[in-house]
């Protein structure tokens, strides 16, 4: 089962970018982040054409994420627990029965945070911590699952092309990397370090300055797998070919792919 995460950046206008992946790559669950429409505005009629199942959280103008499946799938979360007030979409999940028990995948966009100082970074480090609690609930079940999507963080030096430039970033503070590490530390993986632990790999260029043609990239962009996943993780990738095609999302896809076939 091939899993993967994509912040689309804007899905009306990624459309023809998203389908003609979901064709090329066929992923059986792919979690999307900032696809900036409400319900109503997604292309479900094209995205279900291409034989996907669709579970929306939309927001007007902004964030939004959605869950898309080959396969029939029970939506379990439309919203982060842990704060009732938080109006902000950035949180779907959904659980997929397999041969091998029940698998959930949880799509996150998670909060950038700058400028530091302010509540902004409050609120992504709090947003952090539900998180954190979330995953605690899922892991208690001793089950699959995974938790993929944009994390805005980058883990260490090595996911940033300039350290010192990001110095003064959200996504490279080190109560952001910290609140990282707590949530691996539960006994997640990351499966693009699985495979490559020391490799320069980045799943974010921004759309200035030129930093795609130099490769000034971020990787902020995780699939992080429960203990149960993770023992069936059999390949990961990034699909940078992405970042280079006409209109692109700045982001690129991450995928992983797990045994549970019968």
């Amino acid at each position: 089962m091939k899993i993967a995460t994509w912040n689309v950046n804007s899905v009306r206008k990624r459309t023809g970018n998203l389908v003609s992946w979901l064709e090329r790559a066929k992923p059986d669950v792919v979690v999307l982040q900032e696809i900036k429409a409400q319900e109503a505005q997604f292309p479900a009629l094209e995205v279900e054409a291409a034989g996907y199942k669709v579970a929306i959280v939309g927001q007007k103008g902004f964030n939004g994420v959605a869950l898309l499946s080959l396969h029939p799938f029970d939506v379990t979360a439309r919203a982060l627990p842990g704060n009732g007030e938080d109006e902000q979409a950035r949180y779907v999940e959904g659980r997929i029965q397999t041969p091998h028990g029940p698998l959930t995948v949880g799509g996150i966009y998670l909060p950038n945070g700058n400028p530091i100082g302010t509540e902004k970074f409050s609120y992504k480090l709090a947003w952090m911590q539900r998180l954190f609690e979330h995953a605690q609930s899922l892991l208690a079940r001793g089950e699959m699952f995974v938790l993929g999507g944009d994390y805005n963080v980058c883990p260490t030096d090595i996911d940033v092309f300039s350290p010192a430039a990001f110095a003064g970033d959200a996504l490279c503070q080190p109560e952001s990397r910290a609140a990282l590490r707590k949530l691996i530390n539960l006994g997640l993986t990351d499966a693009l370090r699985a495979f490559h632990p020391d490799d320069v790999l980045y799943t974010f260029w921004d759309y200035q300055a030129g930093a795609w043609q130099k490769d000034n990239g971020l990787r902020i962009d995780h699939l992080l797998l429960s203990p149960q996943a993770a023992d069936r993780l059999t390949a990961v990738g990034i699909d940078k070919v992405e970042r280079g095609k006409t209109e692109p999302s700045d982001h690129v896809p991450v995928w992983c792919e797990l045994n549970v076939a019968a």
